[in-house]
């Protein structure tokens, strides 16, 4: 019986559809790549059906990432965010929320930048009319939401008192370079819970599930984990 009901369940769990938003490709002005790798493949591990979706729009502006210089091009979030969906990518707008039991929005600076504008305007920032408009449906519809890294601010933008992680709120901890950003979770409403980075956290009233990744300097199989936690908790709440 209880093998029966194992089975079940991982049955259920492979049957989920979830969608992921990408911000580009590269930490500094788009999607944090391994981040965004480790979601597809904890997803894909799990037995998850995956679409990945980005905005069609052009970047906030376009890092150089061998010098962390700005450069004069453009690039578009749609088109760089293809280099890591393999090409399999839709626009965000095109997204039906009735199609999916749950998303996911991987962090890099291009949440911050892309998806919202958080990375000039701090706690006074906003978030992609598009982003906002289908994260707020899949809060209303009662769906999980998973972020990670600098992503789960826009988390504490949208949602009233929503609890989200972004690792810890000790600033000067050179472990910790972003922890001022759990400051402004909270000058947003929002309610920071400090964990570490091989942790989630639940915030089962919102169903919204998060955990700091590159938040904090640490080795990548530690980012990997903690990541497969958010997305293992996500799947649960689905």
């Amino acid at each position: 019986m209880l093998q029966l009901l194992s089975c079940r369940a991982m049955s259920t769990v492979a049957s989920r559809k979830v969608a992921v938003i990408l911000s580009g490709c590269g930490v500094y002005d788009g999607s944090e790549v391994h981040e965004a790798s480790a979601v597809l493949t904890h997803l894909s591990r799990a037995g998850a059906k995956t679409s990945i979706y980005a905005p069609d729009k052009d970047q906030h502006h376009v890092v150089d990432h061998t010098a962390g210089s700005e450069m004069s091009e453009k690039r578009n979030v749609l088109k760089e965010s293809a280099r890591i969906a393999r090409g399999k990518i839709s626009s965000l707008e095109s997204l039906s929320t009735a199609n999916y039991d749950a998303i996911i929005v991987p962090g890099g600076f291009g949440a911050a930048k892309n998806l919202s504008n958080f990375a000039v305007e701090g706690p006074n920032m906003e978030v992609d009319q598009g982003v906002s408009k289908v994260l707020k449906e899949f809060h209303s519809a009662g769906k999980p939401i998973g972020l990670c890294c600098i992503a789960p601010v826009i988390a504490a933008k949208l949602f009233d008192g929503v609890e989200v992680t972004v690792g810890s709120d000790q600033e000067g901890d050179a472990r910790w370079p972003y922890a001022g950003a759990a400051g402004a979770v909270k000058a947003m409403g929002g309610c920071h819970v400090v964990t570490d980075v091989n942790q989630a956290h639940v915030d089962a009233k919102n169903k919204v599930v998060t955990t700091s990744a590159f938040m904090c300097e640490t080795a990548f199989h530690e980012i990997y984990d903690g990541v497969g936690v958010m997305v293992e908790e996500v799947l649960k709440l689905a």
